[in-house]
């Protein structure tokens, strides 16, 4: 069943174009489709609905994938380390601008870099980031996907974006349907790709699941969403994952030995009887009533009802957690009253403690952290533990993946308004930055270290200058300046002695006066 495409298109080819090189001279002919490792699903062959059908399994279990990731956000220890990841990522300041555009690489001139930087913020305000950032960032990092609806007014584009909703992962999918024609090769006849479309599928799985026969399927173009995954692809699915992947194994082992922990502990903790009830030559029969008669006169219970006041006689229902009756034949001991110990090792916790650290270990979270015990050091860099910098790396990764919804939003909202061309900004793309908020000292103590040991460095081999080493072979391999930097701090001194130099002094301003 065809489907009209919903969405707008900026700067791209109609997908009924044909692939080759006459139109796309930088792309040659191939029989492999290209892969975005974005979780695309490419198709080969058939219509949308039918596709998808053939990836049906595929689709049930990524969606089924998404909810484990939420359930498992529940659980106390995976919350907690993900309020640390989220808390370490997002650190809003007094602006209320956790993420601020860096374009100080980009070579454009201050009037367009202000208006890109007006739309930044319009963007910020259109995600009403200012108070919904810990959401948005936790929602991407535990669905491992984030999607938004981007909304304009069609009859005039030139406005940008005016509105941006998020949709649930669970309802679009991403598809890269590829046409393909054989030509010979030799005596060979090869499948070189025709024609590539991209495009997303939205169904609403509150009405039902998308079907070969179901309607409720919407083709939706590319540039009318935002998507940003973790950028973690499973080698063998091509599937994205998300970060709480590898924490599902030591997660369900760890609630499995919980549980088996809670039910030991309340079958073993009490103290039990056990009655060894000599019953002579009796047969069986006889013997099994005698001792339930035993039983039953020694098992009363006395309880008294608060809300009428009387006291009532109940016999309780043998269970394991209770007393033990067992006949002793005659030749044997007499009856016989002795004690069953409880569990000996009940505060032992080792196979707990080792599940849950392996789960924070999963998670990248420090285990020190996540231990009420350890405190806080704020002291030299060298004295922070190795943990403790994986964490910031692996931080620095996440924040860099998370950027690049802004970088596509951004990428649309000044091509619509017009500041620049789609061509214009994949030349300045890769040198535009996004600089997060740091509520951390570690990285100005570590910073601040470097940079008193370079000068105490310099200190000593300042009398070796001129003799061993020349200035700039100083400046390069020991302060670590670039050429660049070379260049700018040589312009900075010059304008301050230039400054001081026209700045008169004390002497001569009072023979002036």
């Amino acid at each position: 069943m065809p489907l009209d495409i919903f969405g707008f298109s900026i700067g791209r080819k109609k997908p009924t174009e044909p692939y080759n090189s006459a139109i796309e001279p930088s792309k040659q002919e191939s029989f492999v489709p290209p892969d975005s490792y974005d979780g695309t699903y490419t198709l080969e062959s058939g219509g949308v609905f039918g596709t998808l059908m053939d990836f049906t399994g595929s689709v049930r279990d990524e969606n089924q994938l998404i909810q484990q990731f939420r359930n498992m956000s529940l659980y106390p220890e995976v919350d907690q380390a993900i309020e640390d990841i989220t808390n370490e990522s997002i650190v809003m300041d007094i602006d209320k601008k956790p993420i601020k555009l860096d374009l100080e690489r980009v070579n454009l001139s201050d009037n367009i870099k202000n208006k890109i930087h007006s739309e930044y913020d319009n963007i910020l305000k259109l995600l009403n980031f200012h108070n919904y950032a810990y959401d948005i960032y936790r929602r991407w990092y535990v669905d491992s996907k984030l999607y938004y609806h981007i909304m304009i007014d069609k009859e005039n584009p030139q406005k940008g974006i005016i509105e941006l909703r998020a949709i649930n992962p669970l309802n679009i999918k991403k598809i890269q349907k590829v046409k393909k024609e054989q030509k010979h090769i030799g005596t060979n006849r090869v499948p070189f790709i025709k024609e590539i479309e991209e495009f997303y599928v939205y169904t609403d799985t509150s009405r039902g699941s998308l079907t070969p026969t179901s309607s409720s399927g919407i083709k939706i173009a590319v540039d009318s969403i935002c998507y940003t995954h973790s950028g973690i692809i499973d080698s063998n699915s091509k599937r994205v994952v998300g970060y709480l992947q590898k924490a599902i194994r030591p997660l369900n082992m760890l609630r499995q030995i919980e549980d088996a922990v809670v039910i030991y502990r309340i079958s073993r903790a009490p103290e039990r009887r056990i009655f060894y009830i000599d019953v002579g030559n009796l047969p069986k029969q006889k013997a099994e009533q005698y001792i339930k008669s035993i039983m039953t006169r020694y098992r009363n219970k006395v309880t008294y009802d608060a809300t009428t006041g009387e006291v009532t006689d109940g016999r309780d229902h043998l269970h394991m957690l209770e007393d033990f009756w067992l006949p002793r034949r005659e030749g044997g001991r007499g009856t016989e009253i002795t004690t069953l110990e409880g569990g000996q090792n009940l505060g032992e916790m080792e196979d707990v403690e080792y599940l849950l650290k392996k789960v924070y270990r999963a998670l990248n979270v420090p285990v020190s952290r996540m231990e009420p015990d350890n405190g806080f050091n704020m002291g030299r860099s060298a004295e922070i533990t190795r943990d403790e910098v994986k964490f910031s790396k692996f931080i620095d990764k996440l924040r860099m993946k998370f950027s690049l919804m802004f970088m596509n939003l951004l990428r649309i909202q000044v091509v619509l308004k017009g500041i620049m061309s789609e061509e214009d900004w994949k030349k300045i793309e890769p040198n535009i930055n996004f600089t997060y908020n740091r509520d951390s000292h570690f990285s100005e103590l570590k910073q601040s270290e470097i940079m008193r040991d370079r000068l105490e460095l310099l200190s000593q081999a300042d009398e070796y200058i001129g003799k061993y080493y020349s200035i700039d072979w100083i400046r390069k391999n020991i302060l670590q300046q670039s050429e660049e930097d070379i260049k700018l701090i040589d312009i900075d001194i010059q304008k301050e002695m230039s400054q001081q130099s026209e700045e008169p002094e004390e002497g001569e301003e009072d023979e002036q006066y």
